[in-house]
């Protein structure tokens, strides 16, 4: 099999970056390791970048995002006995963000690639790039007990953290940095109307908490907990006093209970592999930088990185032009450096540490109350949280 492009991973990135190339005549394949299924049961962030969502309905699939997704002018953060409110919307120049689950997205991409003719492969199983610095790479799979080659001129990875891509970059060109928190956010999805039309950062002696949501009939709850508990430790009724114990009395008071849907704890870890290519390989999306979903950057950094990709591509086929692919790698890295210091700022200020002492406490509270008491900071705040320019 022979294609132009051949990308390693079926979640929203590989999927995005595949429908944007199709739809400019630029071949590709996605082979995914798992069933669209498996894919589709996965529970993920849903606050989306104005950048993100423009792409969306470039790659003509932002018709139901735009019909049933939340936008967002703002957010709000409790502290302190208060509730202060981030205006998006005044200090970011005009822009908001658009709350709609990332499943949903996968699903929207899914259907769009089926209804053009993509190419996903699911079920590939031993994934592995070749001669990624030739000018003829290829990669291979198992499918039905058979070994099939694709030949290609790029291969993407956007294969996530676990993935086969960033693993075929040498260890002596690779360097990776990372950070992993003492702590994980315990999430749980209900059917129950949204505490807030918009979401709630929580700061409280007891731990991080956050009211998010996935649409009016659909909420999403966090608390942070020790690295040592585990799902089974937290029934329904035990997850719902604990967040009503960090919330502000009157948020509290309203919110709404019921069965959880789902329930997970995500451990936290900030981490960035440099460089981002390889040859004829580039990293994309969780295979290359995650970031504490605190800020919200984690699906948002990996549009960042299609952008430049899709772009770079296009000035390949189209002019002739290999500057975007040859300085791809330091062009994503230079924004994901910004959004991995975003996310790092809102985790330190708004989480309990166990091992911080009373002068790091003081400082915290001595962030938040400049933060609301300064223009400049919540500008900062929000033009980070909306999108930085791609």
């Amino acid at each position: 099999m022979k294609v132009q492009v051949c990308i390693i991973g079926g979640g929203p990135s590989g999927l995005l970056l595949s429908q944007l190339l199709h739809l400019k005549g630029i071949d590709t394949i996605v082979l995914e390791k798992y069933s669209r299924e498996h894919v589709l049961a996965r529970i993920r962030a849903g606050v989306l970048e104005h950048g993100f969502a423009k792409l969306m309905r470039e790659a003509e699939c932002g018709e139901r995002m735009d019909r049933e997704g939340e936008i967002h002018d703002g957010f709000e953060i409790a502290h302190d006995g208060v509730l202060d409110r981030v205006d998006l919307h005044k200090y970011s120049g005009g822009n908001s963000v658009l709350v709609y689950g990332q499943t949903e997205i996968t699903r929207d991409l899914y259907e769009a690639r089926d209804r053009i003719g993509g190419k996903v492969v699911h079920n590939a199983e031993d994934v592995t790039p070749h001669d990624l610095k030739s000018d003829k790479p290829y990669v291979t799979y198992r499918a039905n007990g058979e070994t099939v080659r694709v030949d290609c001129d790029y291969i993407v990875g956007a294969d996530g953290f676990h993935g086969v891509s960033r693993k075929s970059i040498p260890s002596d060109v690779l360097r990776e940095y990372e950070k992993v928190y003492p702590f994980g956010w315990l999430g749980v999805l209900s059917r129950t109307k949204p505490v807030n039309p918009e979401l709630i950062y929580v700061k409280h002696e007891r731990g991080f908490a956050l009211c998010s949501m996935r649409s009016q009939v659909l909420s999403r709850y966090y608390v942070q907990v020790p690295l040592t508990d585990k799902v089974e430790d937290w029934s329904d009724d035990a997850f719902w006093a604990e967040l009503k114990r960090r919330l502000p009395t009157e948020v509290a008071g309203r919110l709404i209970t019921g069965p959880s849907i789902e329930k997970s704890i995500a451990p936290l870890r900030s981490f960035v592999a440099e460089p981002m290519s390889y040859g004829r390989l580039f990293l994309a999306g969780d295979a290359a930088h995650i970031v504490p979903p605190t800020g919200a950057r984690g699906l948002n950094s990996a549009a960042s990185d299609i952008y430049y990709l899709y772009h770079a591509m296009l000035a390949h086929y189209q002019k002739g032009d290999d500057s975007g692919l040859e300085g791809y790698s330091a062009k994503a890295l230079a924004r994901i450096w910004k959004a991995q210091r975003f996310s790092w700022w809102m985790t330190m200020m708004l989480h309990r540490f166990p091992d911080r002492i009373e002068y790091e406490d003081r400082l915290q509270q001595t962030e938040l109350s400049y933060l609301f008491s300064s223009e400049a900071a919540q500008r900062m705040l929000a033009e980070n949280y909306v999108g930085l320019p791609f």
